[in-house]
């Protein structure tokens, strides 16, 4: 995915700016500033050392503008475009000490977003043909949410539940602390807003039955096999009540996600999107 709107600044600035603080310490770069002449200018690419999908251009570009203004950060590769190894992706021209200084910030950035956008990718690639979207769940590095969603969405999936102030979602604890599900439906019905879309988890087939005369907007279908699952789209679809958005989460891996598409269920959510995700290499070498 190439178009991809830009994360807004608000939020960004100040995750970069932490991650600069962290890395800077309290004296800054002590190799780049004694080893490089104040005066001296460079210019380096960065250059993926694998396949996949690139991501974190503007957390990288902000980085470097941070650091230091006079740093020109040259795009060449979107975040959501898929590169191959050795392409250059991005170059950035400016003082010397600034360009070593930013590098680890910068590169940090990218590799996490990359490396999510990129096992993304291989998710959506393994239920091509499929009506399932693959999402993000809320399982995403403290602090860093809207980065990792946003990775996941260059990779070609949807992110989900942005924050427990997005949507209602109704899981096991909330049932049982509720007093169960019909009292728990109840309630919500009864007080949740008209904007706001309810989801229900059910990890059985009698459950989902009896959720489905509430019509919420979406039942997610915890740790089914395929064989349940494609029962319980069977049922949605011959039921008299409103055909809710069906998710199946749980057990998901690049081994069993292709089987749970091929049930019919419309979303798969994965937490491994953004829990799992390997670095992704990328280089920032001497043009």
């Amino acid at each position: 995915m190439t178009d991809l709107p830009p994360l807004p600044r608000v939020i960004i600035e100040p995750m970069v700016r932490r991650a600069l603080i962290e890395d800077f310490g309290n004296s800054g770069d002590l190799t780049a500033n004694i080893l490089v002449p104040d005066n001296a200018h460079s210019a380096l690419s960065f250059r993926p050392r694998e396949t996949g999908i690139i991501c974190g251009q503007q957390l990288a570009a902000l980085t470097y503008e941070l650091v230091d203004s006079r740093v020109n950060y040259e795009l060449l590769s979107t975040d959501g475009t898929a590169v191959k190894r050795h392409d250059v992706t991005a170059r950035v021209d400016g003082p010397a000490r600034s360009l070593l200084s930013a590098e680890r910030v910068a590169l940090n950035f990218m590799g996490r977003m990359s490396g999510i956008a990129t096992l993304t990718s291989r998710y959506v690639e393994a239920v091509r043909g499929t009506s399932a979207r693959i999402a993000a769940t809320r399982k995403t590095t403290p602090g860093l949410r809207a980065i990792e969603k946003y990775a996941v969405l260059a990779g070609g999936g949807y992110a989900h539940r942005e924050s427990l102030a997005a949507a209602i979602m109704i899981k096991d604890n909330h049932i049982a602390l509720a007093g169960g599900v019909d009292a728990a439906l109840s309630r919500i019905k009864a007080r949740a807003d008209h904007m706001a879309k309810i989801s229900v988890e059910v990890d059985t087939l009698e459950q989902f039955e009896t959720v489905l005369s509430y019509e919420p907007d979406v039942i997610l279908l915890d740790n089914m096999s395929p064989a349940q699952l494609s029962e319980a789209v069977k049922i949605a679809g011959s039921t008299q009540y409103r055909r809710p958005t069906l998710e199946a989460s749980g057990g998901v891996n690049l081994d069993t996600v292709a089987a749970i598409a091929a049930s019919g269920v419309d979303v798969i959510s994965v937490g491994a999107l953004t829990h799992s995700a390997p670095n992704f290499d990328v280089g920032l070498d001497a043009i």
